[in-house]
């Protein structure tokens, strides 16, 4: 039965590119063998975190059916997202996921008003027949973000600031009240003073609509601030797991670890993207783990042992610190 669906599943997915010429270039695989499942029984805000390059905007675009997998597959509501549609089968994807970008300045065109693009929604996803069929709508969903359809109604994006730029695509996305919003850095590009206003209404719209969210971010304090569930990504991969509060208050995996320790204390200050020195391209194609020359950790066995996601109590690590206690959960 339908019901019985996880509202979104991703299995083994992969997705490769070819950097630099045909003869003297290197293939990059930039998400590599990633799974992941959100349960259709109550809404959820999963973050997806990594430092610049971990593959996590790669693979929230393959999810939007925006670049497609080189393996594996994603199914939503136990469909295939990458199956041949119909026109119908085509709007019903995007009634049901809908995406925030990270510069709200580039989601509008700046040669037509922004409110064309919320009426072009509403009347392409069958959610209004007309345009003034779709005004009221537009108007209570605008208000569920703060801001007064009367005032953006006829303006272009170059009247707003990022923040109401920004929450005015977060409208756009409301519109077709989807069960599933992927936000990919939404808040990056927006003033501190505002960041937390938008990360809110995520929140509120998870209890209210029952909006599930995949919340793609290198900014650890949000994550640890509104998500349910978190995924740790290091080149392509994901390292580690589960429940929000035991992955950043108890880490597992040495990536995690290293992560957090680059958070500054109390009085400190943190406002640059994660982005950890010696970043070389043969990080992506290592046969072994990938996090084997950066860690503290290491055994001899990791330059060639490609470690798995296994469970480790309540969360998953792709450590092979952690195979015995794995073994010792399946038996």
């Amino acid at each position: 039965m339908s019901g019985q669906h996880n509202l979104l599943e991703v299995r083994n997915v992969s997705r490769e590119f070819r950097v630099g010429t045909a003869f003297f270039g290197t293939t990059i695989v930039a998400v590599d063998g990633v799974s992941l499942r959100m349960g259709s029984k109550s809404p959820l805000i999963v973050s997806i975190v990594g430092e610049s390059g971990s593959g996590k905007s790669t693979l929230a675009r393959m999810i939007l059916r925006l670049l497609e997998p080189t393996r594996g597959q994603i199914l939503l509501n136990g469909n295939d997202v990458w199956a041949k549609k119909t026109e119908e089968e085509l709007r019903d994807f995007k009634r049901t996921v809908q995406p925030i970008f990270q510069s709200p300045h580039d989601s509008f065109n700046t040669l037509r008003p922004v409110s064309d693009a919320l009426y072009e929604t509403a009347v392409n996803l069958g959610i209004a027949k007309t345009r003034s069929e779709a005004d009221d709508y537009i108007a209570q969903t605008l208000k569920e973000v703060g801001l007064d359809w009367t005032r953006i109604r006829g303006r272009y994006s170059t009247a707003f600031s990022g923040g109401e730029l920004q929450r005015i695509s977060i409208a756009r996305a409301l519109l077709p009240r989807p069960r599933l919003i992927i936000a990919d850095e939404p808040v990056s590009m927006v003033d501190a003073s505002l960041r937390m206003n938008i990360i809110n209404l995520f929140e509120e719209f998870k209890e209210s609509f029952g909006i599930s969210f995949i919340y793609v971010t290198h900014d650890l304090s949000t994550a640890y601030y509104i998500s349910d569930e978190i995924a740790i990504m290091y080149r392509g991969q994901i390292v580690e797991s589960g429940a929000v509060a035991d992955v950043l208050t108890d880490p597992r995996h040495p990536y995690t670890e290293m992560l957090l320790a680059s958070i500054p204390g109390i009085g400190g200050k943190w406002t640059s993207r994660i982005e950890l020195s010696g970043i070389e391209v043969e990080e992506y194609n290592l046969t072994g783990c990938k996090f084997y020359p950066r860690c503290h950790r290491r055994l001899p066995v990791c330059r060639d042992v490609r470690p798995q996601l296994i469970p480790v109590g309540n969360r998953s690590v792709a450590c092979i610190l952690y195979q015995d206690s794995a073994d010792e959960h399946v038996s």
